[in-house]
């Protein structure tokens, strides 16, 4: 369930209202005349079913809403109410289904910015990586996939290209396109200072660690893995399911196929590097094709919904007022 906040212009409010008292998912719907002071209008509050969020927020913005007014939206924990119950199995299908693309597209543009935190999570993840790769210990490569941020602009992108925003799809390339080479500039120098000091051997054989040949030797499974992953992480963003995305950070080798780039590198091992390359080409582009797909699937469905949703409910009455 979620909750709906709306300032509006009064000239418009009455279009607002009569939508939202249209909406069979819809309850608890609150006017409150003149309550607004920046910009001035009225306070429209609503509760509201996910399932149907995304189609009553395309309506709200179709009437000039976002333009005239605002648009806040708070997601409901729980609640001890019949009357809302009632408007849950209104709403067509399982709230765990829907997909709310306003919370899509901001999710997206906050997590697939390139700033200095992203880079200092995808260095640190890196670290933790190498060190995990020099002591063929497992469990700190897995630490290192959660850490590592990259699934945000990884995400960014796919949303960029089915909603078709470019300025999106640039700031989530630029994220990828630093934050990966300044993992392995750090792995390189990192791994380079360990040998100066004596804590890391003076030689490293990729062949000889288990999770270094891994890594460096991408396959079929390599692509699977990273395409079952996108679809997972696509669907645990786009839906209620967002525990399952844990599962996704340590389901693909990016920040370890990284590190093991910046390993061989600084021990003269080429091949392995070379390898950890492909393997890093291969799971982003997974991810990103899966990803995307899944994304097309969901749109295409919204799109019969939406289409449905306008058959079904009446078009404002009142003129819309521009200001």
């Amino acid at each position: 369930m979620y909750h709906l906040r709306i300032v509006v212009p009064s000239p418009l409010a009455g279009d607002v209202l009569d939508l939202l008292d249209d909406e069979p998912s819809a309850c608890n719907l609150v006017h409150l005349p003149g309550a607004a002071r920046r910009p001035e209008g009225d306070l429209v509050l609503v509760d509201l079913a996910r399932e149907e969020a995304s189609v009553v927020l395309s309506d709200l913005r179709e009437l000039g809403v976002e333009r005239e007014g605002s648009i806040s939206v708070l997601e409901v924990d729980f609640h001890v109410s019949d009357r809302m119950e009632r408007a849950v199995r209104e709403a067509e299908g399982s709230p765990a289904d829907a997909v709310v693309w306003e919370e899509v597209t901001s999710r997206t543009s906050e997590t697939a910015e390139l700033n200095w935190t992203f880079a200092a999570f995808m260095v640190l993840a890196g670290l933790i990586a190498a060190v995990g790769i020099l002591l063929d210990t497992p469990i700190l490569i897995v630490g290192a996939m959660v850490v590592g941020p990259e699934f945000g602009p990884v995400a960014g992108i796919c949303v960029a290209l089915v909603q078709r925003r470019p300025a999106l799809a640039l700031r989530s390339l630029l994220a990828l396109a630093v934050g990966f080479p300044a993992a392995i500039a750090a792995v390189t120098v990192a791994c380079l200072v360990f040998k100066a000091i004596g804590v890391s051997p003076e030689n490293f054989d990729a062949a000889s660690h288990g999770l270094s040949n891994i890594i460096a030797s991408p396959d079929f499974f390599a692509f699977f893995v990273a395409f079952c992953a996108g679809v997972a992480g696509i669907l645990s963003l786009t839906s209620a399911k967002s525990g399952a995305l844990i599962g996704v950070l340590i389901s693909v080798t990016t920040i370890p196929a990284a590190a093991n780039v910046g390993v061989g590198a600084a021990y003269g091992e080429w091949a392995s590097a070379r390898g950890s390359l492909e393997q890093l080409a291969i799971n982003l582009l997974s991810l990103i094709v899966a990803g995307t797909l899944t994304l097309l699937f969901q749109r295409a469905v919204y799109a019969r919904r939406r289409t449905k949703h306008r058959r079904e409910t009446p078009r404002p009455r009142h003129p819309i007022v521009r200001r």
